[in-house]
């Protein structure tokens, strides 16, 4: 009986944690955003103030989100996200990894999909953070360049969608081709939950036995350098691309439960 109704409390609190987030992004857009439009004229000088809001909202959200049962969290190595123009490089296992890390890392720049932009709930932070559209096409990759040498902290899930419970998807070139060509070395970040949650195709409401527990573990950097060394920029992403499909997959398998 008593875990049929943390089962019933859990759903109810997920709900209110999502509805809360949702109406939070569309007051931060229509009143809290335009407000810094008007004080901040300067464009970058109004990103970095609205990357600042947004990983302030995102803790609340996470604070909530463990305050009524919903999640647990842990967080290691937090302080390798101390540093500026870091790129990080992360797996994906559930809906709610953006979250978490935006609101550990200052100055968090992320690449959205461009329906993020029209979404009357999102758009307001993606478009006052300036943060980059991944239908921006050829130029995708210089602007994660440019971004990172701003002082940006850029996060990027190179498996384009979440982790299915199976294993690391195959990895798509877009992280690897960003450090082959901006020169910069990665931050790998493994994320865990057990039992697992809020993963793909699974609906929020379909919560597991007992609470998530999420360890976020923040590894040494992978320097790009030897990489560097290969014939060309194109050889060099796509080794980069194999070494990090194996570093995730390795790391993923020896995760202990």
């Amino acid at each position: 009986m008593r875990d049929h109704l943390d089962r019933i409390w859990r759903i109810a609190g997920t709900g209110l944690c999502f509805s809360a987030f949702g109406l939070g992004g569309l007051l931060l857009r229509v009143a809290v955003f335009p407000l810094v439009r008007l004080v901040t004229p300067d464009r970058e000088r109004r990103a970095v103030r609205v990357k600042a809001i947004i990983r302030g909202t995102f803790r609340v959200f996470v604070a909530m989100m463990c305050r009524v049962g919903v999640l647990s969290l842990e967080v290691h190595g937090f302080d390798k996200l101390r540093r500026g123009g870091c790129l990080i490089v992360a797996n994906h296992p559930s809906l709610v990894d953006v979250v978490f890390l935006v609101s550990l890392i200052d100055r968090a720049d992320c690449i959205v999909k461009g329906s993020l932009a029209r979404n009357p709930f999102t758009r307001g932070p993606v478009v006052a953070a300036g943060f980059i559209c991944n239908d921006s096409g050829s130029g995708l990759v210089d602007d994660c360049v440019s971004s990172l040498r701003r002082g940006n902290n850029l996060i990027i899930f190179p498996e384009g969608s979440r982790t299915p419970l199976s294993g690391v998807l195959p990895l798509q070139r877009g992280a690897a081709n960003v450090a082959v060509r901006g020169e910069v070395d990665i931050t790998p970040v493994r994320i865990r939950c057990h039992p697992p949650m809020l993963t793909k195709g699974t609906p929020w409401y379909r919560v597991p036995p007992r609470r998530g527990h999420f360890i976020i573990e923040v590894c040494d950097d992978i320097p790009v350098a030897p990489f560097l060394q290969a014939r060309s920029a194109a050889i060099a992403t796509r080794q980069l691309t194999d070494h990090l499909t194996n570093y995730f997959s390795q790391e993923i398998r020896r995760a202990p439960t």
